[in-house]
């Protein structure tokens, strides 16, 4: 935990966005804990807790009509210069360096994806600050609901124990998550299996093993995949989430996700649910688009349909 005697630093950068933003679904993805322990959402102002160089942060964004004022207020003096690695994780925070136009283009009269655009033109995908983050928080929401997930999520923040001068509790840091034990993930309400696989995978990032901040800047997606699979408790869906999640890439096929595969048959009308293997099969057809077609999917709405 961050200290008196620690020396607050402060950054200030503006982001210019685009005409066709919106902030609303950053400002969801982050409010999505309404508990506020580590992250708060309110009038187009978004405020979340986070590790930088192992102390204590807080990121505070503001939306304006036609920029973004983020502020990086961090409880001690950073090693190394933040602003251009600040710089390159808001414009991925904020779906900046995806291609939209590009894929709406494409697909704009497309009868299927077509009525996806039309009820959210420019949908970007909100990603994490950092893959770490992305990954730790696919690993919790395996196969249990967003509701239960945000409540391991909240005590596993809590039990780590970095909170910044604002009040924030922060997300950690691998460093930060590998001082918790087993019994620590299990006293939070961790199943033994998801425990054993943070505690691994946190080994496997301290060691440089899985390098996540360095594939940042050098998305090698094949090798991305070989050496998470490594990891014992993650598996396919779990990486194309954090590749989305973590890195902004829009191709993962996102075919194991309940949510998906639900609102895919409500957009085809289907009479059946749709198989993951139909799914895979459907999202094949669109690469390298189909996680950003899942997320639409995920945001659709009976009446976006009816």
């Amino acid at each position: 935990m961050s200290t008196a005697t620690d020396t607050p630093f402060s950054l200030t950068h503006p982001v210019e966005l685009p005409a066709d933003f919106s902030p609303d679904a950053i400002l969801a993805f982050h409010g999505r804990d309404a508990s506020g322990v580590a992250e708060r959402v309110d009038a187009g102002i978004l405020q979340k807790g986070l590790a930088w160089e192992g102390r204590a942060a807080c990121l505070t964004i503001r939306f304006h009509s036609d920029h973004a004022e983020a502020r990086l207020a961090i409880d001690g003096e950073p090693v190394d210069d933040p602003r251009e690695t600040f710089d390159r994780m808001l414009r991925r925070m904020l779906g900046l360096t995806q291609p939209v136009a590009d894929f709406e283009r494409a697909y704009r009269s497309h009868p299927e994806i077509g009525r996806l655009i039309a009820a959210r033109p420019w949908l970007r995908v909100p990603v994490s600050p950092t893959p770490f983050e992305a990954l730790t928080w696919a690993i919790t929401g395996q196969q249990i609901t967003v509701k239960a997930a945000l409540s391991l999520r909240r005590k596993m923040i809590q039990a780590a124990g970095l909170t910044h001068s604002e009040g924030l509790v922060c997300y950690p840091d691998a460093m930060r998550l590998g001082a918790l034990g087993e019994a620590d993930f299990r006293a939070a309400g961790f199943s033994r299996t998801k425990a054993l696989t943070l505690i691994g995978l946190g080994t496997a990032v301290r060691s440089g093993e899985i390098p996540l901040d360095a594939w940042v800047d050098d998305l090698a997606v094949d090798e991305i995949r070989k050496r998470l699979l490594n990891v014992r408790g993650i598996g396919p869906w779990t990486i194309d989430y954090t590749l989305l999640r973590g890195f902004g890439w829009l191709d993962g096929s996102l075919h194991g996700d309940v949510a998906v595969r639900r609102n895919l048959q409500l957009l085809l009308g289907a009479p059946e649910k749709i198989t993951e293997d139909n799914a895979k099969r459907w999202l094949a057809q669109f690469s390298p688009w189909r996680a950003l077609i899942g997320a639409h999917l995920w945001a659709l709405k009976s009446s976006d349909i009816y």
